[in-house]
């Protein structure tokens, strides 16, 4: 009986690591960008929930000031934020356009997505905003754990696109850190596995 809990204990095990090696593998081999380009139509900031007053959460901040650099440097004339009321009552592109407003990014040159209620639906939204402008390149920014399963959704959108990590936040240990990309990698793992779930995750046709 023991011999055969051991058994199936060292089967588990070795099924437990070959599977974090193979999302490890996976997480850290897929490719930032499908183009050269180092200028771009617009910035894309994929949005994150607020805290619950409606203040920018950390990542959120963190996130939104990379964009204005971003957009100061010159990378591109435009700021794409999106992200709706996914998790709380705040739209995320409006809390994170009053902070870029703020840091001094002309309001004319700030385009809110209000609706996105996860990331494929932040770019698709995001696409069909650039669609309109006729713009076909994009510079994405977001969390450095959450850039990787960004770029293979964005692999399916016709669009020229590198991404750009934000810094993480100060208030973040490296234990957080680590937690958020443990928790991404398993996502791209399933990602490469199952495909993209374009019907569950894509708005529905009126």
């Amino acid at each position: 009986m023991r011999k055969s809990i051991r058994k199936l204990l060292t089967a588990v095990f070795a099924l437990v690591l070959i599977a974090t090696v193979a999302a490890v593998f996976i997480y850290r081999t897929i490719p930032t960008q499908n183009t050269a380009l180092t200028h771009f139509d617009t910035i894309i900031v994929l949005g994150t929930p607020a805290n619950p007053d409606g203040t920018p959460s950390p990542e959120q901040r963190e996130r939104t000031l990379e964009g204005v650099r971003e957009f100061k440097a010159g990378i591109a004339p435009h700021l794409i934020l999106t992200g709706g009321p996914a998790h709380n009552q705040f739209v995320e592109a409006h809390v994170m356009a009053v902070l870029a407003i703020a840091q001094g990014v002309p309001p004319g040159a700030v385009i809110e997505e209000g609706k996105a209620q996860n990331t494929i639906q932040n770019i698709f939204y995001s696409e069909h905003i650039m669609a309109q402008h006729d713009w076909t390149s994009a510079e994405v920014v977001s969390s450095p754990s959450h850039l990787p399963r960004t770029a293979l959704i964005l692999e399916h959108f016709p669009l020229q696109w590198s991404t750009h990590a934000a810094p993480w936040p100060s208030e973040y240990s490296l234990w957080q850190n680590a937690a958020h990309c443990a928790v991404e990698a398993e996502y791209c793992l399933r990602l490469r596995m199952f495909g993209f779930p374009r019907s569950r995750f894509l708005p529905h046709p009126a």
